[in-house]
């Protein structure tokens, strides 16, 4: 349905994607994974027109998307990372402007913000100033926007950041619903790995500008089927126990805070024994040792060397 081809973004000295291919299947939910800084807000904007590559192509049922953007424009909707919103303006107004942008015919406008109100579940608030919305509110207001004109393609780049739990549910079975019900094809760029467990059927991790990974969640799992994964829980870590571990050659990936450290070893090494000897040489007060399977999180970490929110 949609794919990218060695797709490039160069700003001066920096180059922000560097060789990019992927592709998205109708019906399918296919996750954008990175940390900070890994090019992925770049690349959505490249795939929907927003801004020009400086080399590669997006093609879209098979025709230049760069050359010839309006077929695809058309069958788009876009949930950015930033609120697109007018406060000012009641939610009513703001699906109205969006609307006539769109060159939506009166009698359907009306029809699908009706339809969209209920989807998003903001009837009883079609009237109310959208400064007056909380943020959850406001992120789902977002998503109503983008799906006026009923587009066969969601772009969303990090819809759930910095609202409530409650919001946040509500919006990650909205995206089901949307898929399945209505039949449109997502792609879902977040910083919560467990959303993507939860809505993905594929997944491509990038960072500094490349896809270094893709997948089915347990094909992007399998990458790790030769390590496992310790979890060391304490009131608070020392320094000195930390370093051992950073030092440690057998130590294949290691991230931290102040009360938890992840520890990723091969498999046939028998580091439980090594923890508790540390722990003992350290003095190391513990609440608990636990060994995981490896998990999306933990390949990512594993790949690119930092958590998924750094």
């Amino acid at each position: 349905m949609l794919e990218v081809v060695d797709l490039k973004k160069q700003y001066k000295q920096t180059r922000a994607v560097d060789g990019v291919n992927l592709f998205l299947e109708e019906g399918e939910i296919v996750g954008l994974l990175g940390p900070n800084g890994a090019g992925k807000s770049t690349t959505i904007s490249m795939m929907s027109t927003l801004i020009k590559p400086t080399s590669g192509d997006v093609r879209y049922l098979n025709e230049s998307v760069v050359k010839h953007p309006q077929k695809l424009r058309e069958n788009l909707g876009v949930v950015p990372q930033e609120i697109a919103l007018y406060p000012e303006l009641t939610a009513k107004e703001n699906l109205e402007f969006f609307g006539k942008i769109y060159k939506m015919d009166k009698q359907l406008l009306k029809q699908r913000m009706e339809e969209v109100f209920q989807l998003i579940g903001l009837e009883n608030k079609k009237k109310e100033l959208v400064k007056h919305f909380s943020g959850g509110m406001k992120r789902r207001l977002n998503i109503g926007a983008a799906l006026l004109h009923q587009p066969s393609i969601l772009f969303m780049d990090e819809p759930t950041v910095g609202i409530d739990p409650q919001s946040r549910n509500y919006i990650l079975d909205t995206v089901k619903q949307l898929n399945k019900e209505h039949h449109i094809t997502i792609v879902y760029t977040s910083h919560y790995m467990e959303e993507v467990e939860y809505l993905c059927d594929r997944i491509y991790i990038m960072d500094e500008g490349k896809i270094i990974a893709s997948g089915t969640k347990q094909e992007i799992k399998n990458i790790l089927s030769s390590e496992q994964t310790f979890i060391v829980e304490a009131q608070s870590l020392k320094k000195e126990f930390i370093e051992r571990f950073k030092k440690d050659g057998a130590v294949q990936q290691l991230s931290y805070s102040e009360n938890k450290v992840t520890i990723i070893v091969p498999k046939e090494t028998n580091y439980f024994h090594t923890i508790i000897q540390t722990v003992e040489e350290e003095k190391q007060e513990l609440k608990s040792v636990e060994v995981q399977k490896p998990s999306l999180e933990d390949v990512f970490l594993h790949l690119t060397g930092k958590a998924l929110r750094d």
